[in-house]
C-alpha cells in the first residue's frame, strides 16, 4: 500500500468536504442549515471518494478498496479532531464526544468506506482477474 499517497488523497479529500460543507451554509435553501451542511456532505462524499480512489490506483496499486478508504477515513476523523471539532463544533456548544458519537457522523464514515470499496470492486478488482478456461 502506498501509504503517503493515501494520506495525502485523504487530506485533499477532507479540505474540499470541509470546504464544501462551509460552503453550503452561505446558500441555504433548506430551513435548518446544520441539515442541508449534512446533506451536502453526504452527497459531495461520494464523488470526491469516487476522484481519490482514482487517483490512488492510477499507477496500478492493487490494494484493497477497504484499506484505502480506511485510510481516507481515519485521516478524515483526525483532522476533524485535530480542526473541525475545535473550530466550529466547540464554539458551538459541542465538544469531540458529540462530535464523534453524532450518527451523522457515522453515516458519513461508512458512506467513505463503501465507496473505497464499491471503487474497488468496480474498477480494480476486475482487472485482477484472468479469464480461465
Amino acid at each position: 500500500m502506498k501509504t503517503i499517497k493515501a494520506i495525502l488523497i485523504g487530506v485533499g479529500i477532507w479540505l474540499l468536504a470541509v470546504g464544501l460543507y462551509t460552503l453550503s451554509f452561505h446558500y441555504q435553501f433548506l430551513e435548518d442549515p446544520n441539515q442541508q451542511a449534512n446533506m451536502v456532505l453526504f452527497i459531495v462524499v461520494i464523488p470526491l471518494v469516487w476522484l481519490g480512489s482514482y487517483l490512488y490506483y492510477q499507477k496500478g496499486s492493487k490494494t484493497h478498496g477497504y484499506f484505502v478508504g480506511q485510510v481516507f477515513l481515519l485521516v478524515a476523523a483526525f483532522l476533524d479532531a485535530l480542526i473541525t471539532v475545535p473550530l466550529f463544533v466547540i464554539p458551538n456548544g459541542g465538544n469531540h464526544y458529540t462530535f464523534f458519537t453524532d450518527l451523522g457522523f457515522w453515516i458519513i464514515a461508512f458512506e467513505l468506506l463503501g465507496v473505497a470499496v464499491l471503487y474497488y470492486y468496480t474498477r480494480v478488482y476486475p482487472k485482477t482477474q484472468t479469464l480461465k478456461y
